[in-house]
C-alpha cells in the first residue's frame, strides 16, 4: 500500500478512531497519543493491509486493544469528562436547564463507564459511530445475534440505571 492508498483508506476513519479512544481513555491527550500509535502501527504494516477484508475493522480493533492495554498499564479509571453542551443552543436554554442537561450527561457517562467492555464497545459502535451490524461483526468477531443481545442488554442496563438515579419518588 502506497501513501496515496493509505491516505484514502485510513485517514477518513481517524475521527472515528479518535472518538473510540476518547471513550475508553476519557482524556483528549491520551486519545490523541493512542490514535497516533495506531496510525504509526498501520503505516509500519502497510504492506500487509491489503490482505485484510476490512482495514477499518482492523484499525478499530487495534484502537480498542491499545486503549485497553493502556488502561490496564496505568491502573486507573477514566477521568470524568465535562458535559459538552457546545452543540446545544445554550443561549436559548435557562441556566437551570443547562445544569440539568449537564448533570444528565454526566450520569449517562458514568453509567456507560460501568458497562462491561463488550457492551460499551458495541453500544459505542452502533449508537455513536452508527456502524451497521455487519460492520460491528467484522470489528468484534461476534455474531449478529450476539451483537443484538449485547446491545439490548447495554441499553436496558443504561435505562434501568438512569431510571434508578432519577426515581425521585423512591428516594423520599
Amino acid at each position: 500500500m502506497d501513501l496515496l492508498a493509505f491516505k484514502q483508506r485510513i485517514l477518513p476513519v481517524q475521527n472515528r478512531l479518535f472518538r473510540l479512544a476518547t471513550m475508553f481513555l476519557g482524556n483528549r491527550e491520551d486519545a490523541e497519543d493512542a490514535l497516533q500509535d495506531v496510525l504509526m502501527r498501520l503505516w509500519s504494516n502497510r504492506q500487509q493491509l491489503d490482505t485484510y477484508q476490512s482495514v477499518e475493522a482492523l484499525a478499530v480493533q487495534m484502537t480498542k486493544n491499545l486503549c485497553l492495554d493502556r488502561m490496564k498499564a496505568h491502573g486507573r479509571q477514566k477521568a470524568d469528562n465535562q458535559a459538552d453542551l457546545g452543540s446545544l443552543a445554550t443561549e436559548q436554554l435557562s441556566p437551570h436547564r443547562q445544569i440539568e442537561l449537564a448533570d444528565s450527561a454526566t450520569q449517562i457517562r458514568r453509567l456507560i463507564d460501568e458497562l462491561p467492555e463488550n457492551q460499551k464497545l458495541v453500544l459505542h459502535l452502533r449508537d455513536v459511530e452508527e456502524y451497521s451490524f455487519e460492520e460491528i461483526e467484522q470489528v468484534t468477531g461476534l455474531s449478529i445475534n450476539t451483537i443484538r443481545v449485547t446491545l439490548s442488554r447495554a441499553r436496558q442496563r443504561l435505562r434501568d440505571g438512569y431510571t434508578r438515579l432519577n426515581d425521585y419518588e423512591a428516594n423520599y
